[in-house]
């Protein structure tokens, strides 16, 4: 297996362990390198940015759930495009979101840089195809 494939396989771990498991500190302890450079805004720059992020999205919606539906993987970037579940905020229903998340990866496998682009999956579309 390639470096890339590697990369690939590692990407999927560490979006399952932090989004799925809602274990981000384990997530960052085994999948990100010495440095974490955050580019979503709503998220502070480094690892304990991404910890207390994820630990407060896991408090305040509880069963949000991801599926990687395409992964990609090229030189030391993988780009994954996900299905993401979300719990509604008055708890009645979920909120189905489409997501593209870009990581960079070191010479050693790791997780060193992050980006992502997040949108709702409309009720109707203009075509007849799904965002999957």
């Amino acid at each position: 297996m390639n470096q890339a494939d590697k990369n690939k396989q590692s990407a999927i771990a560490f979006y399952d362990l932090m989004f799925n498991q809602c274990q981000p500190a384990e997530a960052i302890a085994r999948y990100v390198g010495d440095e974490y450079i955050q580019h979503n805004p709503m998220v502070t720059d480094g690892k304990a940015g991404f910890i207390a992020y994820f630990d407060r999205m896991n408090a305040e919606y509880p069963g949000k759930r991801m599926e990687v539906k395409r992964a990609i993987a090229e030189n030391d970037l993988v780009v994954l495009h996900c299905f993401q579940q979300w719990p509604t905020a008055d708890g009645t229903g979920v909120e189905d979101w489409a997501g593209m998340d870009i990581f960079r990866f070191d010479s050693e496998g790791k997780i060193v840089e992050h980006w992502d682009v997040l949108q709702v999956v409309p009720d109707t579309a203009a075509n007849p195809n799904t965002m999957f």
